[in-house]
């Protein structure tokens, strides 16, 4: 069984992938920003909890020294910490915003995997999975026919552009771990005011098969409930 280290678990899609994955028998690390909820979903789940601020380089060195002096190795990091950003017309926006929605989704998985790595490869089967979206979709955003097509989020759909091509890139650049990215579909969370039509469950579906699949899977791709996707 592996030992996988989750972003934002709190609640929403990282909540329901600890859950998932830990009723399969693994061993999970819940990561959290905010320490009381972390811990308070930590120990109703039967996970261990460890304070993570994505945002915060000497928090991520402290999550991963943290697993260093306990687990001592992790067999699958899933990014999952992420926010929303504004939403609508553009020329509202600014480049704060900008900045605050890159340095979370994007930057943050920068430095999340930059600290574990170490920790990956004491592994022998290491992986890495982005949570990223359709959202972020040059084909799924131009068809008329999907809902990402219908919401106007500059940044979020940004961010999640670049943390795709962030995928890519990484698993180019570490063939000795698998990297890909999850597409979870339009998902009732917080993130969105529960207003998307798949279940948490379901929105988990690709982020489980992604961290529990096992050697030769495959790197650097883009992946939903029902498999494989383009980009």
């Amino acid at each position: 069984m592996a030992i996988i280290f989750i972003t934002g678990a709190n609640k929403g899609l990282g909540h329901e992938a600890a859950r998932r994955l830990i009723g399969l028998g693994h061993t999970v690390l819940l990561g959290a920003r905010n320490a009381q909820s972390g811990q308070v979903a930590a120990d109703a789940l039967g996970a261990r909890f460890v304070q993570i601020d994505v945002t915060d380089d000497a928090s991520v060195t402290a999550a991963a020294a943290d697993v260093a002096g306990h687990e001592g190795r992790i067999d699958v990091l899933v990014n999952n910490a992420g926010i929303h950003g504004p939403s609508g017309d553009p020329g509202s926006l600014t480049g704060a915003d900008a900045l605050a929605v890159l340095d979370t989704n994007v930057a943050g998985a920068v430095r999340t995997i930059s600290a574990f790595l170490p920790l990956l490869r004491e592994s022998a089967d290491p992986a890495v999975v982005n949570v990223s979206s359709g959202m972020g979709s040059l084909s799924f955003t131009h068809d008329p026919e999907r809902v990402e097509s219908k919401v106007i989020a500059p940044l979020y759909c940004a961010s999640k552009a670049a943390l795709t091509m962030l995928t890519t890139q990484y698993a180019k650049a570490l063939p000795d771990i698998r990297i890909n990215a999850a597409d979870p579909g339009y998902t009732a969370t917080d993130l969105n005011d529960h207003r998307g039509f798949q279940t948490v469950t379901e929105g988990t579906d690709a982020i489980v098969a992604l961290a529990t699949e096992g050697p030769g899977a495959g790197s650097g791709r883009f992946v939903d409930r029902e498999g494989d996707l383009g980009w």
